[in-house]
This record gives C-alpha cells, structure tokens and sequence, in this order.
C-alpha cells in the first residue's frame, strides 16, 4: 500500500486529484491544503512518512516551491511531484533544480498524473537497493543489452545504482529518473518508432496500442537496447544506443524552454537535461551520452 500526499488547497482541484489517484487502489491518498499544513502533516508522522509527495505550485502561506525546498533541507528522501500550469514553468524548472522528482501539467492531470506517480513508485523499489561497497568492490563499467520490454529497466538502474553508493540520494533520484526516461525513449520511440505525439492526442490509448503491436511485430520486435555505463567516485557516464531509424537531433524542440514544458512528449529529453550535467545525441540521432558529477 503506497501512501500519498497531496498539496492542494481548491477543493475542485482535490476531487480531480482524488479521482485520478484513486484508479489505484493500492494508494492511499492524503490531502492537505498548503505548505505549512504539509511540514506540520510531516512532522507529526515521521515513522509513517508518504512514498509521494504531490503539491501544486501556487498555495498560500506556503507555495510549492517553498514546500520542495524545505523538505530537501529537511533531508526528507521523498519524492516530489509538482503541478505546473500556465504562469508557473519558471517556478516548475526551479522546483526540479532544487530537488523536485518530477511534473505534471495541471491541463494533462487526467491522463498524465496517474503514469507519473505510478514511475515513481515503482522506481522507489530500486532505490531501497543497499550495496556494501567493501564485500562488492564497484566495477568501474557495466555494459547490457535490453529487449524492449519496460519491466527490465527497473532492474538495469537498481544495477547502477549499486556502484553509486555513497552519493546523495537526491543524486540518485536524479540519475534514476533520467535514466528511465532515456530507456524508455530508446525502446518506445527508437526501437519501436512509436510516434511520440500520439501521448498528447485525445486518444492516448493509440500509443501504448502501437507499442503492444510493434513488440510482436517485425522488424521492430527484433532489435535490441545497448546500455554502457562508466563509475568513478566523482561522476557517471552513460551512454545509450537503439537500433532504429534515429531522428535528427538538432530538430527537437528545446525541452527546457518554457513553451514545451506542458507537453507531455517532451517530459523525457526535460528531465534528462535537467537532471543530467552533460547531455548529447549521435548525428544519427539512435545513441544518448549522459553524465552526472557527483554533487558534494
């Protein structure tokens, strides 16, 4: 049972919330109205803390920037996701610089909100990994390849996480997140070609019923994801290549500029290059190079 806290001070917007949340029923969801109210909530439940923070941008006393900052101060290791909507993206890169996990467009909840704090969730499981750096000396790299099946990503990034073992797990989230998002991209849009505006169309179930079809269907099922990673104590290097068509990287819309921050095809390359320090594409546009250094 997956504990949830929401941060929403409309009452309107709380039922929306509810009822996106409530698809599942293994969450249990919270509510609160501000970012005081939430600290307060924090506090008086240290041993049953939530496994998801989800706070809207604008709330009084207390707004959502304010609230992600206080909780990383309070070296509280939870999650947060932001509700960005028009007016407040300037806010929304700023909540992910400080710590934010990940967004959600306010004009998307419906059909975005339940994916994103589902990744979440299951990427929470990776994280718990321990790794006893004196009996499991970290390898300095690691190379596999991937079919296109979302279910092994999970397990490829608790792999690398584990030759990351005294970084912050605010780090590690970071990394995590990306990672995901870059995988994804190969095995979905590479790999399978799967077009990804079809997620911002009214029928988002074209999406994942092309990807249903292309995973059985030649040549598409047959190609594979090649990931190779390097560890130092400072940094990691990851690079990962597909085997499809590629595109032609220099066309994609800037991800970080302000316009695109609510599109939710262009959720993946944002948070690569807010999360990453170093972020590049090959000229035939099927291979991403990432680094992260470590933050001290």
């Amino acid at each position: 049972m997956a504990k949830i806290l929401v941060v929403e001070d409309s009452a309107v917007d709380r039922a929306l919330l509810g009822s996106v949340l409530a698809k599942d029923p293994q969450w249990q969801v919270e509510f609160v109205c501000d970012g005081v109210e939430a600290l307060e909530w924090l506090a008086e439940r240290t041993d049953a803390l939530p496994d998801v923070i989800i706070t809207d941008m604008q709330l009084p006393r207390m707004d959502g920037l304010a609230l992600v900052r206080e909780v990383r101060q309070q070296m509280l290791q939870i999650p947060v996701v932001v509700i960005t909507s028009e007016g407040s993206e300037q806010h929304a890169m700023e909540a992910l610089r400080i710590g934010a996990t990940s967004y959600s467009p306010k004009s998307m909840l419906r059909s975005d909100l339940h994916r994103t704090v589902a990744q979440i969730i299951h990427m929470a499981t990776y994280m718990r990994y321990t790794h006893d750096i004196k009996k499991n000396p970290a390898p300095k790299s690691v190379a596999f390849v991937l079919e296109n099946e979302p279910s092994l990503i999970g397990p490829a990034i608790e792999h690398m996480q584990s030759n990351l073992p005294d970084w912050s797990e605010r780090d590690r989230w970071q990394f995590g997140m990306a990672i995901d998002e870059a995988l994804v991209n190969a095995m979905h849009h590479g790999n399978l070609e799967v077009d990804s505006e079809l997620r911002d169309s009214e029928n988002e179930q074209d999406y994942y019923d092309t990807i249903r079809d292309r995973k059985q269907m030649s040549p598409f099922c047959h190609r594979r994801v090649r990931v190779e990673a390097e560890f130092s104590d400072q940094h990691i290097c990851v690079q990962i290549s597909d085997e499809g068509k590629g595109f032609d990287a220099t066309g994609v819309v800037d991800p970080t500029s302000e316009a695109n921050l609510h599109r939710v095809s262009g959720r993946g390359l944002f948070l690569i290059r807010s999360f990453m320090d170093q972020v590049c594409h090959n000229q035939a546009g099927n291979q991403i190079t990432m680094t992260k250094i470590r933050k001290v």
